[in-house]
């Protein structure tokens, strides 16, 4: 029997998956919760196999439930069910734990085969989100390795709080080249501003921590 904790703030919302699921064998809702500070008591009391966890909610909302909601049962499966979009909170959620995405535009038929998938220890994503996720894999996918060996000698430049008059000093280039480099850079790891390309640097110790201001 598959145990199901239903984590909506929406009481319409609860009452109707409580009822569609308990139509299924094998599945048993042991509960209902209107936020996440409710879900986190409710996983220790009730120790569900699987959450269907809303992100949208007042107090503590899904997203900053996740965290605890994994730290009070490890093997807890998170079935995210949500009208939340958007596209860094969709890894968020899949950072923090969620074994499942799913949009409250899916049938019936998908939120329960979530369930059961998720009770195996399987994931499922509804298609736009398997999409967003694809894009910002392959954003993260792109290192430093794409950037040429000079693109990199003055990324590290950036991060050590040089000017561009002083990296062109250091590398023996002109001023406008390292503009053109740091420009590329930004470009290719898809950041901001320098600052953050500095940030980067440091995160993946290209330079270490002590030294970036030497």
């Amino acid at each position: 029997m598959i145990r199901v904790l239903v984590v909506d703030d929406h009481k319409l919302v609860r009452q109707g998956l409580r009822f569609l699921l308990q139509q299924e064998d094998g599945i048993s809702v042991v509960g209902e919760c209107a936020d996440g500070a409710e879900a986190l008591d409710a996983v220790r009391r009730l120790r569900p196999d699987v959450v269907l966890l809303d992100l949208l909610m007042p107090h503590l909302d899904g997203l900053a439930a996740l965290p605890g909601l994994k730290a009070a049962r490890p093997d807890l499966r998170i079935v995210v069910l949500t009208s939340d979009q958007d596209d860094e909170r969709i890894v968020e959620a899949i950072r923090g734990g969620a074994t499942s995405y799913l949009l409250k535009t899916a049938g019936v038929d998908e939120v329960v085969a979530a369930v059961r998938a998720a009770a195996r220890g399987e994931s499922v994503l509804a298609p736009s989100v398997a999409a967003r996720l694809v894009k910002e894999v392959r954003r993260e996918r792109t290192s430093v390795d794409a950037l040429s060996k000079r693109e990199q000698d003055v990324l590290i430049l950036v991060a050590r709080g040089r000017s561009n008059k002083e990296i062109a000093r250091d590398l023996v280039i002109g001023e406008e080249t390292v503009k053109t480099h740091v420009s590329n850079i930004l470009a290719k790891l898809h950041l901001p501003d320098r600052r953050q390309a500095a940030i980067y640097a440091l995160q993946r110790r290209l330079v270490p921590l002590d030294s970036a201001l030497d």
